[in-house]
Order: C-alpha cells, then sequence, then structure tokens
C-alpha cells in the first residue's frame, strides 16, 4: 500500500483526526434522512425552483448528498424543453461542468435507454441493457490521467419507467465511508491509498485510447469534501495486491448487500422524478421494458465535475 492522498491534518476524514471525525460522525448520523421518501421534494418549475424547494434540495444534499426532486410530470414527454430545463435547474445549484460523453444527444444529455441491434457507441454496454447494474459510482474510471476530469455529481431525470423493475438502489459514500471507518481504521486508509484501484486501459471503437486510471477510492478535494469512485466488477479491475485492500473491498461489498444497513435506500423514480446527488452509490435492477417503443424506459443523465452547491449567477 502506497501513501494515501493529501489532505489537511484537521479534516475529519483524516485517518489520524479521530476527534473531528467523532464530531463529524455524530453530526451526519443525527442529520440522514431515515427513509427513502424523506428524501423527495416537490418542485414545481425546473427553471426557476422556490426559495423553499431550492433549501430543501441544499440540505438533503448536505445531509445525505443526494435529493429526488417531483416535478408531478407522469405524461412520459420527451423534449428537447425538457432537457433544456434539466440542465437550467443543475446549474441552478452549481452544476455547469458538464462532462462531454461520448453517448450524449444534441442536447447534451446522455439518454438511458435500451440500445437498438447495431447501435453504436451504446451497444454491448450494459447501462443500455435491461440488465441490472452493478454498485458504482459513476465516471470511475476518470481518475489519474492527463485530462481526466473526475466525476463529482449527476442529475438522473425519470422521463418514463419500465413495464416492470428498474429499481435503483441509492448510498451516501460518507455513510460508507463510516462504517469502513468504525470497522477498521485500515481499511479507510487502505482506500485512500493511491493505488487503491486501476481501470486498465481501453480502447474505444474508433481507435481513440483511455488511459489506464490508478488512483484511491476515497479522495478529499480542494475544498475539504469527500468523494468515492468504486465499482462493483469483477472484470477490468485491479485492486492493490495486499492483504488489508482485499479486506475491505470484501468489507464494502458485504455493506452493500447488507439487509441492516438502515441508510441504504431502494426506490424507483416515476416519471417526473429525478435524482440530484454528488455521485453517490447506485445501482439498477433488471428490468422488462414496454413492447411500443413510445412507452420504453427513457432516463435523461448529466455528469459533472463539479459538487452540488448553493445557487451562484450563471454564466452568460
Amino acid at each position: 500500500m502506497t501513501k494515501i492522498n493529501s489532505m489537511p491534518v484537521d479534516s475529519p476524514f483524516h485517518p489520524e483526526n479521530t476527534h473531528e471525525y467523532d464530531r463529524w460522525r455524530a453530526w451526519k448520523l443525527a442529520a440522514h434522512p431515515p427513509s427513502p421518501e424523506h428524501l423527495v421534494v416537490p418542485v414545481k418549475d425546473l427553471t426557476a425552483p422556490s426559495a423553499r424547494e431550492e433549501e430543501a434540495i441544499l440540505r438533503l444534499c448536505r445531509a445525505a448528498n443526494m435529493a429526488i426532486y417531483d416535478t408531478g410530470r407522469r405524461d412520459g414527454g420527451d423534449s428537447p424543453q425538457l432537457a433544456e430545463e434539466l440542465k437550467l435547474f443543475a446549474a441552478h445549484f452549481g452544476l455547469i461542468d458538464r462532462e462531454r460523453h461520448r453517448s450524449m444527444r444534441d442536447h447534451e444529455l446522455v439518454d438511458i435507454r435500451v440500445a437498438s441491434a447495431g447501435e453504436r457507441p451504446r451497444q454491448g454496454f450494459i447501462p443500455y441493457t435491461t440488465r441490472r447494474l452493478l454498485w458504482h459510482t459513476d465516471g470511475y474510471y476518470k481518475y489519474g490521467y492527463p485530462g481526466a476530469r473526475p466525476i463529482r455529481a449527476m442529475i438522473l431525470h425519470c422521463v418514463r419507467q419500465g413495464r416492470k423493475g428498474g429499481e435503483n438502489e441509492l448510498l451516501d459514500p460518507e455513510i460508507a465511508y463510516i462504517r469502513l471507518r468504525d470497522e477498521n481504521l485500515d481499511y479507510v486508509q487502505a482506500l485512500m491509498a493511491d493505488d487503491a484501484m486501476t481501470i486498465p486501459e481501453f480502447i474505444e471503437e474508433d481507435g481513440r485510447k483511455r488511459p489506464a486510471s490508478q488512483g484511491p477510492v476515497f479522495w478529499v478535494d480542494a475544498d475539504g469534501q469527500l468523494n468515492m469512485r468504486y465499482t462493483e466488477r469483477s472484470r477490468h479491475i485491479v485492486w492493490a495486491d495486499d492483504e488489508t485492500t482485499r479486506k475491505a473491498v470484501a468489507f464494502l461489498r458485504e455493506l452493500l448487500r447488507s439487509d441492516d444497513e438502515p441508510f441504504l435506500f431502494r426506490v424507483r423514480m416515476k416519471p417526473g422524478q429525478g435524482l440530484l446527488c454528488n455521485n453517490v452509490l447506485h445501482t439498477r435492477t433488471a428490468f422488462v421494458d414496454h413492447d411500443e417503443p413510445e412507452k420504453r424506459r427513457l432516463l435523461y443523465r448529466g455528469r459533472y465535475a463539479n459538487r452540488v452547491r448553493a445557487p451562484q449567477p450563471l454564466p452568460a
């Protein structure tokens, strides 16, 4: 195990700062919403959230790193106007540094739906199938090489549900950090190591190369915020070759399958609902889609290099 990534010694996430960690831990466990129903905030107008809606979303993102907004629109309508409203809504909460993803459409969001046969570059990637998605944070492979911009936040909006299934499980990374640290301080030190997790080099269909991504699972950014990158996949991933890291990863996997974790939430977002979050751990169960094309499951996703924050003046 190599050295952990640097952070201020007064950070509650520093392995040696027991006093501040205990204070932060007590606040975190008391402030975290007790159920997924407590994550939901009705939002009347995505382009202009009210002060009350804004405060509720920010409070949830501080306490749990996520909020589920609910526009009440259940018609499943898909339009360029909706995409623009979602981008404005995300920007209202400081999310403006949007990823340029290979699968995004003209509206600069990615539509998550089942890809048709031969559709490139989506064909063969699990998010664009009906199969389940294992536990992960988005963009876990975007770290540690020149030009890589770690994904720190995202918006995931449900336009239409599938016929059956497609639930998401959600867990705040700060809760995962607490459970690991409480079990064994060495576990979080191992997962903060600069070589804890490596995603090997990947060659795109067009020949472009995505370099190997090596870095920590947990790291603290310049603003003092704890971030996480993780995937439960077993292929195309290399963990640091030491016993402590192996035990830490095994503990984390057990945690994510636990029936005893009170803050591990399962939700099935309704049309018109969406997740605004600081890149929380999440899954998706397998689903059965509708036969009619106009009814098939559809979500919009935007991923960002910055985190949710209080509203700022929007850039021109």
